[in-house]
């Protein structure tokens, strides 16, 4: 019988793909985060796509995980008088 996954891994497993969501992680030196586009899960990993990149996290180093609202929209350029 296998133990129960912790919260934030319950969530991106079960979260829609497309989901907008913040994901904390471990990394070398201490936590990371990324933020976007739940787009995929494979075993024992999910891939965020932020506005970089794809982030592929292995959901044993998550530490926290939610779902976000959507982005604001973005500001219109201001154009530079002469």
């Amino acid at each position: 019988m296998s133990s129960p996954l912790p919260l934030p891994q319950q969530f991106l497993s079960g979260a829609p793909l497309g989901t907008r969501v913040v994901v904390r992680y471990r990394i070398d030196g201490g936590l990371t985060d990324a933020l976007g586009e739940l787009v995929e899960r494979a075993d024992g990993v999910c891939t965020v796509r932020t506005r970089h990149s794809d982030v592929v996290i292995a959901l044993p180093l998550v530490v926290a995980a939610k779902e976000v609202p959507p982005p604001p929209p973005r500001r219109a350029r201001r154009v530079q008088g002469p």
